[in-house]
């Protein structure tokens, strides 16, 4: 009995290959190769399709990174690759040059001539397009046609396989952030919502920064409230002008994500990653107040819409869990706004009234008792300071509104970045912090205090850390010394320094990074308090 002929034994073999793999970057790659296989060809590649009709990705085989990077862009879906996609019929051409639909090659492109080009349709829509150049030995048959036609039909199958293991695991992802997200905002009332949230969609999409942008009104000045990640100190707390870019049309309530190309604004300034930016609108009780952005530097790889819709749905979710924070947070304080309503109640109808009667009795009895008058009405006037004190207490009770201090805010920076270091830092407070930081200088120097623990984490690889909050009359210092490696040549020129030194001299004050005599360095941070900031 003979064996299978070559052909269709090429064809199971590629099949099997690419119906092993549920990745779906690696399936698209793994179905351009097989077709190259099965054909003898020299070039191939796989063009992706978006909902409009152009070409979304463009997955090349055979041809050599340098030389790709000489030709420069990608093919847009232009001559007779068009023609495929709008045909969504396979075409083979014996010199594809010379058909009328060519509109040749750009410069450093090799040479090509036979042409095979066949759809991948899923559920009968098209999702893209193999094509094939250059057939070793002649023009392509139709018995390559038909071998590519049942690979493409192997192709859909896997392709629609790792379509739904992705969503398996998008979902598996977002389930677990959105658990971490609601942990943490109800583990504590005190707990900063939006920057668990910047700091979840960083893990959750691989972004390098990501930050939480809000504005007064649509078209007015956008401001970043949150961020984290690489350049988020340089960041946080900056305005920036109202353009046409993904972040402001999130804003309106659209989400987006930039072109491949490049040409979109960067809506952000300094020296942070902006290569591909995509952002979703963020939903609280029904009215968006705010942004979520993602962003990643052009070493990695752009985001797509998947990435795009993840965001989406985890903006969605987390605007819930907000929300339902926000309103236990609001119940609690409720709550104690009554127990305090309660307490002064108790205080006037009862200790100040018993306080008043004692009062009264003290006097009838110094009345009574002139040899003991002096000594009674001293403890009459003691009691009426008493009651000066209570009722004092009582309307601070009622009048007092629960804020986060500075103190806190600074506490929590600490035990934000502690799990990126090897041990907790020994954190030490001198004089009356809470009165006399306040305004931008409390929010810079919260910043300063992260920007300088953020660089120890990257760089000192310290066995300890400490750090010494000091404030006084006249000026506010922060200091953070550890035990690490010490400077480098490139530590004064890091965007990190650069940006402390800039917060600092903002209220007149400096930055120094030294090293210290026992090995390490000592980051000191200073500011003068009520300093007039230099215009």
């Amino acid at each position: 009995m003979m064996g299978p002929q070559p052909g269709l034994r090429s064809l199971w073999e590629a099949s099997l290959l690419v119906t092993g793999e549920l990745d779906l970057s690696n399936v698209l790659r793994q179905i351009a190769e097989s077709a190259l296989t099965l054909v003898d060809a020299q070039y191939g590649a796989l063009g992706v399709i978006d909902p409009e009709g152009q070409l979304e990705q463009f997955i090349h085989v055979g041809m050599p990174e340098e030389l790709v990077a000489q030709i420069g862009h990608l093919p847009e879906g232009h001559g007779v690759l068009g023609a495929v996609i709008d045909t969504s019929c396979p075409i083979r051409l014996t010199d594809l040059n010379k058909d009328p639909r060519a509109v040749g090659f750009p410069k450093h492109h090799p040479p090509m001539d036979t042409f095979l080009g066949v759809p991948i349709k899923i559920h009968g829509e098209t999702f893209g397009n193999l094509y094939l150049t250059n057939r070793s030995g002649g023009p392509f048959t139709a018995g390559d046609e038909e071998l590519v036609k049942e690979l493409a039909t192997a192709a859909a199958t896997a392709i629609n396989n790792a379509r739904l293991y992705g969503e398996a695991r998008r979902a598996q992802q977002l389930s677990a952030a959105l658990g971490e997200v609601s942990s943490a905002l109800l583990a504590s009332p005190d707990t900063d919502a939006l920057g668990v949230l910047a700091q979840s969609v960083a893990s959750l999409t691989g972004a390098q920064l990501v930050s939480v942008v809000v504005s007064e009104a649509v078209g007015s000045k956008l401001r970043v409230e949150t961020a984290r990640g690489d350049g988020a100190s340089s960041i946080e707390g900056t305005t920036m002008p109202w353009i046409d870019s993904v972040l402001s049309r999130a804003m309106k309530g659209e989400p987006g994500i930039t072109p491949v190309d490049g040409t979109a604004p960067a809506p952000f300034i300094g020296d942070v990653p902006s290569a591909s930016i995509m952002a979703v609108p963020l939903v609280i009780f029904g009215e968006r107040v705010a942004a979520l952005c993602a962003t990643r530097s052009a070493e990695a790889p752009p985001f797509t819409t998947g990435d795009l819709e993840l965001l989406a749905e985890f903006a969605t979710q987390a605007g819930l869990a907000v929300a339902l924070a926000w309103s236990r947070v609001d119940r609690q304080r409720l709550e104690l706004v009554e127990e305090r309503a309660r307490i002064a109640r108790d205080l006037h109808d009862n200790v100040i009234q018993r306080l008043f009667g004692t009062g009264l009795g003290l006097q009838a009895l110094a009345s009574s008792r002139p040899a003991q008058a002096a000594t009674l009405e001293t403890h009459v006037s003691q009691i009426d300071a008493a009651i000066a004190d209570i009722r004092t207490a009582i309307f601070t009770l009622q009048t007092q509104a629960p804020t986060q201090n500075v103190r806190h805010r600074l506490l929590e920076v600490v035990s934000e970045l502690s799990p990126r270091l090897s041990t907790i830092p020994r954190l030490v407070f001198i004089g009356p912090v809470d009165l006399i930081l306040e305004g931008t200088l409390a929010d810079d120097a919260v910043a300063a205090l992260r920007e300088s623990l953020t660089n120890v984490a990257r760089h000192a690889q310290a066995e300890t850390v400490s750090v010494e909050i000091h404030a006084a009359d006249a000026q506010v210092s922060i200091t953070v010394e550890d035990d690490g490696l010490g400077l480098s040549s490139s530590s004064s020129r890091r965007s990190g320094t650069k940006n402390l030194r800039a917060r600092a001299r903002a209220h007149g004050g400096d930055f120094q990074l030294t090293s210290r005599s026992s090995g390490g360095t000592r980051a000191y941070w200073y500011a003068p308090v009520d300093a007039p900031r230099p215009a």
